[in-house]
């Protein structure tokens, strides 16, 4: 992996690390990098979260690829799943060849990003992504003039697209259901709530009032609790909480309980293997102990790659495997989409609660979830955990204590500089007294002092 791409494109402070000198420079490097791939005058679809900075950085990203002599259809405010998939379903029509989204997802309001995708929808290869890296070090002599400069132009329409396949991606009417939607203040302020109820729901909304600096705050997948305290007060059956470029989905019953990404996968799956005989699912490192003793228990097979949905899509695709996603709310469902979508989730989840005529909390028992601590160690280099001798012996002296009762997981962020350790045991107290030790180890063998 390069130096500018984590695991989730780029993302840094918008204007500070992510400049828009930068931005420029990688809308030119894209446009390279896919004449290289053969596209002569590639068309690239660009779209954003409602973040302040968006502005700023989405006429960047113009400036650069019509710089190098690249087409622009501007979608403005999308789902980062929608750009996905028009992306994809534009290819080849003389539409678009690739697509951006400039979004920092869950992150706080300083922050952006831009996540690139090729022209069947899916985020660039390594390989790709890399060359757009050298690319950029690179100074290209080539800059077209008169009619060989890219033009820009927006297309809201695409929007409607996008909307009538999320609506037709339910099997009938949710019209017994009473949700409440919490949309981050995000880009799916203008989507979610507009799908649900066009497919029947009795929906009230919250936190969908973007104004550009309140995306995320508060409110949202990374706040549950919210969406949970109002699914309680108002007496509703689920709750569905987005981040801020609705790829997630985190969901609450109709008592508060929190339902998260292994839940609602495992609820799909079991669904799917008893409509279809659904054999396979994939998940990444980061899944609950829990859910692969469900999946056991169901003679589901569990394939599980590196944390980020690029990676469980990736090998969704090399088996032909349809269901995948993440503890986190990226799930991923190759009938219907190319990448994780939030308000494609919240649509089958609910489907499924009406074929089932059971209610969230009925359906969330399929798995039992093993405690889990998460830490996140900061101030220290995550660059040198591989190489780290003591850190590795510590996490293999805990996971032979932990024997089949638990695990251990320690990673390097690979969207902010940050090391995470996870612990799974079978009871809370166990788990915790674990991680606190591992995350020790990690402040002290890490440590940038």
């Amino acid at each position: 992996m390069g130096q500018l791409f984590g695991t989730d494109g780029i993302r840094g402070v918008a204007n500070t690390e992510l400049t828009p000198e930068l931005v420029v420079g990688l809308g030119r490097a894209l446009v390279r990098t896919l004449r290289e791939e053969g596209m002569d005058r590639p068309v690239v679809l660009v779209g954003r979260d409602p973040r302040a900075s968006g502005e700023m950085l989405e006429a960047a990203l113009v400036a650069g690829v019509t710089s190098a002599g690249g087409d622009v259809i501007g979608v403005g405010v999308m789902p980062t799943p929608g750009v996905a998939y028009l992306t994809a379903g534009t290819a080849g029509t003389g539409s678009a060849d690739a697509g951006a989204m400039i979004s920092a997802s869950h992150n706080p309001v300083e922050d952006n990003g831009i996540k690139f995708f090729g022209p069947d929808g899916g985020k660039l290869t390594d390989a790709e992504e890399e060359r757009i890296e050298e690319l950029l070090q690179l100074v290209s002599d080539d800059r077209p003039v008169g009619a060989h400069i890219g033009r820009f132009r927006r297309d809201h329409e695409l929007l409607v697209r996008y909307v009538e396949h999320l609506a037709g991606a339910a099997d009938g009417s949710l019209s017994d259901l009473h949700v409440v939607v919490d949309c981050a203040n995000g880009a799916a302020s203008h989507v979610a709530p507009f799908v649900l109820r066009r497919l029947g729901a009795q929906v009230d909304v919250i936190n969908a009032r973007p104004d550009g600096t309140n995306i995320n705050a508060g409110c949202g997948s990374i706040r549950p609790e919210v969406v949970a305290e109002a699914v309680v007060s108002a007496g509703a059956d689920v709750g569905l909480s987005h981040d801020g470029d609705a790829d997630r989905l985190i969901a609450a019953d109709h008592t508060g309980a929190i339902v998260d990404g292994d839940v609602m996968l495992a609820i799909l799956a079991a669904d799917q293997q008893q409509r279809t005989g659904l054999d396979t699912v994939v998940t990444t490192v980061m899944t609950n102990l829990g859910f692969t003793r469900a999946m056991n228990e169901l003679g589901i097979e569990v394939i599980q790659t590196a944390v980020g949905d690029r990676y469980v899509r990736e090998a969704m695709l090399a088996g032909g495997h349809p269901l995948g996603g993440e503890q986190s709310g990226h799930l991923i469902l190759t009938d219907y989409a190319t990448t994780g979508d939030g308000v494609l989730t919240a649509v089958r989840l609910l489907t499924v609660l009406v074929r089932s005529g059971r209610s969230l909390h009925e359906l969330a028992t399929v798995m039992q979830r093993l405690p889990q601590v998460l830490c996140n160690v900061a101030d220290v280099d995550r660059n040198r955990l591989a190489d780290s001798t003591a850190v590795w012996q510590a996490v293999e002296s805990e996971t032979e204590s932990l024997g089949d009762g638990g695990r251990v997981l320690v990673r390097a962020s690979g969207t902010e500089q940050l090391v995470r350790v996870m612990v799974e045991a079978e009871t809370e107290e166990r788990a915790s007294e674990v991680a606190d030790r591992l995350a020790k180890v990690v402040a002290r063998e890490l440590s940038l002092d």
